[in-house]
């Protein structure tokens, strides 16, 4: 009863300030065109948001597809006033021309905080400065990818291929999109901490730091959407409910990745200079940073990369699924640069397959891992296409609406074109024109501008390892003919799963990925 009087207290002292904070927003909607759901005084949006609120990412795409300007504001009661855009001037103004006005802001951070402390994903300033420079260096080392390439190596070779042979020969159905998260928080934790935890073996439990980093990313993700922000903070404060459970969750990653650094920093320091470890951990702790800085970074690398390439992956193969010609390029082209399997999957080769880059491209451009990204305006402003801002706005930028623009991507924009990344668009065997120079304010998956993700090319690398690998032996059935829906949690993923049959594919790579029909 006492958390429902507190609820009730603080729902009065909210309603009050919404009052006078609505009064001063009709009055500078007045003078200012914008553009949005319908809103009334007090209460906003908060209806039609209400009636939306099963298939937010399309009604904010049927809303900024509408808008003269790709651009909506959004005001409901129990939330900040909220500015959504899919104009690429505008995503340029924020991430770019006026970076330092668009921070992530303490409204950000504090819905992510408790997991990812100061780590340069929820800092901003000096801090997000600072190790941002030493991140930027690690992730430009050659020696970094040739790591990251000997991982793929034995992950995809010794793990990912036996048991999709076994599941192939099982006649089993399988949820590739388990399989693909499993196997990136294996490669993502060797990279980042230098430890397996051995997920992809399905005949061993999850460790419990998966299951703590699932907990704690999800809670955390629904802090973000809990319809009056306050809420998940007064179950913080009494430790209820969700809250207690990602407290839980947190202190076990914690004290997991402490742990696993004290034993790193012991190694290192027993073999001294004569010990040189690849992973992002032993470097950083040879750069001599302390345990609390080490371990929030590694937190956010991880948190980064565990879902990320494998949202791509499985929305990936679920398009090809519906594609068999451009699945069966992809093959070709890999066919072709690897040389009939003459030469090996190295950083090199993985770069000449353009095609299959262009499919990835594609593939996040309509279901893009971050569906959505915030900042927070420090100061007002104004946005190039006119729409004003106040100090404290939540200002969105929303990969996921801009593919599904006419204005950026055409009439064909729902469809799956991999064609449309090139100059020129080739044949069956892959396209013979270069990469289109796409800007990143328009495909903006990996964010642009000074925060632009330092693993961009590392995610490609590993993306088209596993994609090549796989498809060059096997060949994917769907399990269910209905749509699947995408969930917008931190990462985007398949509501349900990807559940598909395993097939062998053909030497020569001429099977194709078909649905069960």
């Amino acid at each position: 009863m006492f958390i429902f009087f507190l609820a009730f207290l603080s729902l009065g002292f909210f309603l009050l300030s919404s009052f006078f904070s609505f009064i001063l927003q009709i009055h500078w909607n007045s003078s200012t065109s914008t553009h949005g759901p319908p809103s009334y005084p007090i209460i906003g949006c908060l209806i039609s948001f209400y009636e939306n609120r099963g298939r937010l990412l399309d009604w904010y795409t049927d809303l900024l597809s509408e808008s003269p300007t790709q651009t909506i504001v959004v005001q409901r009661l129990g939330s900040r006033r909220t500015v959504v855009t899919a104009n690429p001037a505008n995503v340029e103004y924020m991430l770019k021309t006026n970076f330092n006005n668009y921070p992530k802001g303490k409204p950000f951070t504090e819905i992510l905080g408790d997991l990812l402390g100061y780590g340069i994903f929820n800092v901003d300033g000096e801090l997000w400065s600072t190790q941002r420079k030493l991140a930027s260096h690690e992730f430009s080392t050659k020696s970094l990818r040739e790591f990251l390439v000997t991982t793929l190596e034995d992950e995809v070779d010794h793990r990912l291929m036996p048991l999709l042979e076994e599941a192939a020969e099982s006649n089993k159905i399988v949820d590739l999109q388990e399989i693909l998260r499993r196997f990136a928080f294996d490669t993502i934790s060797k990279v980042s901490l230098g430890t397996d935890p051995c997920c992809v073996d399905l005949y061993r439990p999850l460790p419990p730091l998966f299951k703590a980093f699932d907990m704690a990313s999800e809670i955390s993700a629904m802090r973000s959407m809990s319809p009056v922000f306050w809420l998940w903070k007064i179950k913080r404060a009494l430790n209820l409910g969700s809250e207690k459970k990602l407290k839980e969750a947190i202190r076990l990653v914690h004290a997991s990745v402490v742990e696993i650094i004290r034993n790193k920093r012991r190694i290192l320091e027993e073999d001294g200079e004569n010990k040189c470890e690849g992973d992002l951990l032993s470097r950083f702790l040879q750069a001599g940073h302390d345990e609390e800085v080490v371990r929030d970074m590694v937190i956010s690398f991880i948190m980064a990369g565990r879902d990320t390439t494998s949202s791509a992956m499985t929305w990936l193969f679920w398009l090809l699924s519906k594609a068999p010609n451009e699945k069966q390029r992809i093959v070709k082209e890999v066919n072709s640069v690897l040389g009939n399997g003459e030469k090996r999957f190295d950083f090199e080769n993985l770069k000449k397959m353009r095609f299959l880059k262009a499919c990835l491209c594609e593939s996040m451009r309509l279901y893009p891992p971050v569906a959505w990204d915030s900042k927070h305006a420090l100061n007002n402003d104004i946005l190039p296409d006119g729409t004003p801002i106040w100090k404290g706005d939540r200002v969105t930028y929303f990969p996921y609406g801009m593919g599904r623009i006419e204005e950026l991507w055409g009439k064909d924009r729902f469809e799956f074109k991999p064609d449309r990344w090139f100059d020129e668009p080739g044949g069956i065997e892959g396209s013979t024109g270069g990469l289109k120079q796409v800007s990143p304010y328009k495909f903006s998956a990996f964010q642009a501008g000074p925060r632009v993700c330092l693993g961009k090319e590392m995610a490609f690398i590993q993306m088209k390892y596993v994609v090549a690998k796989i498809l060059k032996r096997f060949e994917f059935m769907r399990a269910c003919e209905d749509q699947p829906v995408f969930v917008p949690l931190l990462t985007g993923h398949m509501a349900g799963g990807f559940k598909v049959m395993v097939r062998k594919s053909s030497s020569r790579g001429e099977l194709l990925v078909s649905s069960s029909d």
